[in-house]
């Protein structure tokens, strides 16, 4: 995450960053499956589960689980996996977590276009 994501008090970013990121894989699987973008519609639920702040690292993943004719369900994770130091008297000083850190997990459904023949 970079300074500009920081939205609050402390270099706190805020979650609808992530929410944006889940919206960047959810195109990616759209295009692998169904040869489009189509449209994240609705949220079924969102987690948030720990901060993340400007310069924190953070992997985005997500898998189609379920197939409808011109829907399709999702689930993300977001796991932080480097980390700043903040109280460091080196600007910049980060370390790579030991374990993935899991800071946001959500469900949600995206409309395709109807197939073509």
């Amino acid at each position: 995450m970079s300074q500009a994501d920081a939205h609050y008090f402390g270099d706190l970013v805020d979650g609808a960053r992530i929410l944006g990121l889940f919206g960047d894989v959810a195109t990616e699987l759209l295009i692998g499956s169904d040869g489009e973008e189509g449209l994240l519609r609705a949220y079924e639920s969102v987690e948030f589960l720990a901060p993340v702040y400007a310069g924190d690292f953070v992997e985005v993943e997500g898998e189609i689980t379920g197939f409808g004719d011109s829907s399709r369900q999702m689930e993300f994770t977001a796991h932080k996996v480097i980390e700043t130091e903040p109280k460091s008297e080196i600007p910049g000083k980060a370390r790579v977590l030991p374990e993935p850190v899991l800071v946001c997990r959500a469900l949600g459904t995206c409309v395709v276009s109807k197939k073509r023949s």
